[in-house]
């Protein structure tokens, strides 16, 4: 299935040109078996999440309807969806995220429980499941608290959309413009709203999980530490994508450093991918595991050390072949698992 079919044109589309065209829907994600992290009275960022059964696996994979939706509008390619709930199953994947605007229209409305139950019934005939979708938003940043109130509400729909769906996990972009405020008054905004929308997923029982990228505002590791601990709450963590903490950490090809520094028990759940180090299409370009300058082994050693239990989602944004992006991920996955997971055993 690396052979992809090119049966209808499309445009290009880039990171900013795509976050425009999201809707403002909430997302948010059932919390994961927790991690190792400090006592109780550390900052909640740093507290995990209330426990899951203890037959989950330690690491579970999926992979970005994203990637071939950018896949879509860059290369103009085609992808039916039956062919991709074909491939997941295929290749043993166990949950999809999805993305607004692909293959047809928006989030259903939370209301309309036919239609989300006719779409989580899709994805349960191919063996997978819709473990995380995502959202954006530079509403949610604001100085206006009006605005800001109003983003929380449309979220609140989305909430409930990803509980009715059977998600567990849920990422927001916070991208756009500051609207004149400093970027210490955009920190301070944005902490505002997702303090209540801590409250929202708690509600739904969802967590959700933070995602900076270099050319937004908040581009530094730094601001997502501060962006966690100003908001301090359980269900509110980071995204761990390599491609961007590489190019946040001067493209070294070393992302687990700025992993390290962040702490793997903030992380609520992974976007992985490699990289070149270099910007494509408005954001860090991404590569299958293997194909760029990342220590992929590395990486994925530190989320394993620091404890991390959850999704570890195959990101093929803007790839050639998204297919083969996706395998050479879950096959990266898989066989660092069985060599930490032996290593542990040996230890023992």
């Amino acid at each position: 299935m690396s052979t992809l079919p090119d049966r209808r044109a499309r445009t290009g589309c880039s990171r900013s040109d795509f976050l425009r065209s999201l809707a403002v829907t909430g997302a948010g994600a059932l919390a994961l078996t927790p991690n190792r992290v400090a006592g109780a009275d550390a900052p909640a960022s740093l507290r995990p999440g209330p426990a899951v059964s203890g037959s989950q696996r330690r690491w579970r994979t999926a992979f970005g309807l994203n990637g071939f939706q950018s896949s879509e509008q860059v290369f103009k390619l085609t992808f039916p969806l039956w062919e991709v709930l074909e491939f997941a199953q295929q290749e043993g994947f166990e949950g999809i995220e999805l993305v607004p605007d692909w293959v047809k229209g928006f989030y259903p409305d939370p209301k309309d429980d036919r239609r989300i139950r006719s779409l989580r019934d899709l994805f349960a005939r191919y063996n997978v499941k819709v473990f995380s979708i995502q959202t954006s938003g530079q509403e949610a940043f604001q100085a206006d608290r009006a605005v800001r109130a109003a983003w929380g509400e449309r979220c609140r729909g989305g909430a409930e959309v990803a509980r009715k769906l059977g998600g567990e996990c849920g990422g927001f972009w916070p991208g756009g413009g500051l609207g004149g405020q400093t970027l210490d008054q955009g920190i301070e905004s944005l902490a505002w709203s997702l303090r209540e929308m801590g409250r929202i997923v708690t509600d739904a029982e969802l967590l959700l999980s933070v995602e900076i990228e270099p050319p937004f505002v908040f581009n530094r590791i730094e601001h997502l530490i501060r962006i966690l601990d100003a908001t301090d709450h359980p269900r509110v963590k980071g995204m761990f994508d390599p491609s961007h903490f590489d190019l946040m950490s001067g493209s070294r090809g070393k992302p687990h450093e700025l992993l390290e520094q962040l702490g793997v028990q903030r992380v609520g759940y992974v976007h992985f991918t490699d990289t070149d180090g270099t910007i494509f299409n408005g954001t860090s370009k991404h590569l299958p595991a293997g194909d760029g300058h990342i220590d992929v082994a590395r990486a994925l050693e530190v989320l394993w050390q620091g404890g991390y239990e959850g999704w570890i989602m195959v990101d093929p944004w803007m790839t050639p072949d998204p297919y083969d992006a996706c395998r050479k991920g879950r096959l990266a996955i898989e066989g660092a698992r069985r060599r930490l997971t032996g290593r542990t055993r040996n230890a023992e």
